[in-house]
């Protein structure tokens, strides 16, 4: 076994984060300009890690639409495996804090402030801060930036029912509404990585609901397996972690694993196994 241990600051990186509007990004974070930024605007990422998170435009003609580098690699893979690259279009990726303040100012004067709740996350409490999110539209002559026109059939229906498959999940489907507190946005993908989201799309769970499901799981107690056609499994659990009390992790030697933070109170690690045990 090798020993990990965990801090506080672990809490607020990783796939997983919950940002929404009881949890904001973390207060840890800090302002830097990324190299894979060419015009002078900021990034927000973790001061605690040795180099800020590399982001990248998720499609060479959107060079001011970025993610994450490992989340736009996903969603490109997606793209090409439905055949979608030339009729479906990236809206929103990545905001900064200024960026935010400037949709949600602009919206309030624009459509209201009812509105503006309904569909634009306060500043500090959005998803595309994280560099994870990505508003998508269904390619067109005009398409609404805050709410782009994403049906349920033809090739955008193609990539929801794939998305899971690699990492993403629309984020904010109908009937969650009193538990994101955002409404039904059927272009809004998350990435969460694989396989939270396959779990998640299996048992009709929002992100919020899949972070207090993982709770029930704690390290020393039973863990959540899930296997999947290949003959891997994945076992998934839950570490607290808080300001007063670090925590150490054990994990087998010669497993691949994960560790993210849940932006709340703990850490979930995903360990993934050659074989089912």
């Amino acid at each position: 076994m090798k020993n990990r241990s965990l801090q506080y600051e672990d809490i607020f990186s990783g796939d997983l984060i919950l940002v929404n509007e009881e949890y904001p990004l973390s207060p840890w974070k800090e302002d830097i300009l990324p190299e894979s930024r060419k015009r002078s605007e900021k990034l927000s990422f973790f001061p605690w890690q040795s180099h800020a998170p590399s982001f990248v435009a998720v499609k060479e003609q959107y060079p001011d639409i970025l993610l994450q580098n490992k989340a736009s690699t996903v969603l490109s893979h997606i793209l090409q495996d439905i055949g979608g690259e030339q009729e479906i279009i990236p809206v929103s990726g990545y905001r900064s804090g200024e960026e935010q303040t400037k949709i949600w100012e602009d919206s309030i004067k624009e459509n209201g402030e009812e509105f503006t709740r309904k569909y634009v996350a306060l500043p500090g409490h959005s998803e595309h801060q994280t560099g994870l999110a990505i508003d998508l539209g269904l390619k067109k002559e005009v398409i609404d930036f805050i709410r782009p026109d994403f049906p349920y059939e033809g090739i955008c229906q193609k990539f929801r029912e794939t998305a899971p498959e690699y990492g993403f999940i629309e984020r904010y489907e109908r009937g969650k509404e009193s538990v994101t507190k955002i409404a039904h946005e059927p272009w809004h993908f998350r990435y969460v990585g694989y396989p939270h989201s396959k779990i998640m799309k299996e048992r009709g769970l929002s992100l919020e609901e899949y972070i207090e499901m993982l709770k029930e799981f704690p390290m020393e107690e039973e863990h959540y397996f899930y296997g999947n056609e290949r003959g891997r499994q994945a076992e998934i659990f839950f570490v607290p972690v808080s300001q007063k009390e670090k925590a150490v992790l054990s994990i087998p030697e010669e497993c691949l694993y994960q560790i993210s933070g849940n932006n709340v109170d703990g850490c979930i690690i995903t360990i993934w196994r050659r074989e089912y045990v």
